[in-house]
């Protein structure tokens, strides 16, 4: 059977879109690929000089692209409220949670969070959760977050999920992973419980070559360390054109189910198929457990699943 590619993607036409983190990296390209289709996307971005500057660059590969920018700091629970308040269209197919933050020095959110675990996991919950009842009123709607490889790093402290006992910088970016990957299995538990048709499932790019790795370096002047990732991107990493693939065969394959990882075939590089994924990461308890903290610390309550 053929690789799955970019030429595979269905027709998008009349779709509606939002995908976290579209102004570079995997982010672009999956908000181009589904622009190309027919889709209507907006770019969900935190600075509006590279969001706006993403869209401008989109639309000069993609002429026909319908796309928008829309203004979203995943680490503030006020401009996640204010972009899903901000979203009119009544319907919405596909929400890709793609957005995130790798390995950074400890800092916190603008209300309180830990950095990895605030953006990469509380920020995505809340805005799944805003937009819900948009994705429940669309036929063959999907959210999509995107985990990594790295949820193996570390299993979620229930006790410590802001990691204020101890901060190990990579360790805490594994459960942000994992947080990822739980909310997905938890969601579409709970999508089934009510009879919902809505498809959550997820996927991870394995190594792709962006700017993600070399920040949290940068942000402490490590040039060295910075430097060492940069080599690593171009020894190992694919570029983020075969990265975002996984997730767009997550947003848009036929044949996906709920719960489904999604990742290159050769773990870190390869066209998308079924990913392993560590055992904790199906634990309906953990699951359950992580689903009502993140309710209580965002505020953010999924009334329409709750059974």
């Amino acid at each position: 059977m053929p690789a799955w590619t970019a030429r595979d993607i269905p027709d998008q036409s009349g779709r509606r879109a939002v995908v976290t983190g579209a102004n570079s990296g995997i982010g672009y390209v999956t908000a181009r690929e589904l622009a190309r289709r027919g889709a209507h996307v907006v770019l969900a971005c935190r600075s509006a000089e590279r969001g706006s500057r993403a869209v401008d660059e989109l639309r000069a590969e993609a002429p026909d692209a319908d796309v928008e920018f829309g203004q979203l700091d995943l680490a503030d629970l006020a401009s996640v409220r204010q972009f899903a308040e901000a979203y009119e269209d009544d319907r919405l197919d596909l929400l890709v949670n793609n957005a995130g933050v790798m390995a950074l020095p400890y800092r916190r959110t603008a209300d309180g969070f830990e950095t990895q675990f605030g953006v990469n996991h509380l920020g995505h919950f809340a805005l799944t959760g805003l937009l819900l009842p948009r994705l429940l009123g669309t036929p063959g709607a999907r959210v999509i977050s995107v985990s990594s490889g790295a949820h193996a790093l570390g299993n979620i402290d229930i006790g410590d999920l802001n990691s204020e006992r101890r901060y190990r910088r990579w360790v805490a970016y594994g459960r942000s992973k994992t947080a990822n990957l739980l909310f997905i299995h938890e969601l579409a538990r709970r999508l089934a419980a009510v009879g919902s048709e809505v498809v959550a499932a997820a996927a991870h790019p394995g190594y792709a070559s962006t700017n993600l790795q070399a920040t949290g370096p940068r942000m402490e002047g490590r040039r060295a360390a910075a430097r060492v990732m940069e080599l690593g991107n171009r020894i190992i990493g694919q570029p983020a054109e075969t990265g975002a693939l996984p997730t767009l065969y997550a947003a848009t394959a036929p044949r996906v189910k709920p719960d489904w990882f999604t990742g290159p075939a050769w773990g870190v590089r390869g066209a998308p198929t079924r990913s392993w994924r560590a055992k904790w990461t199906l634990n309906d308890v953990a699951g359950e457990r992580l689903w009502a903290a993140s309710e209580d610390l965002t505020g953010v309550t999924y009334e329409a699943l709750k059974v």
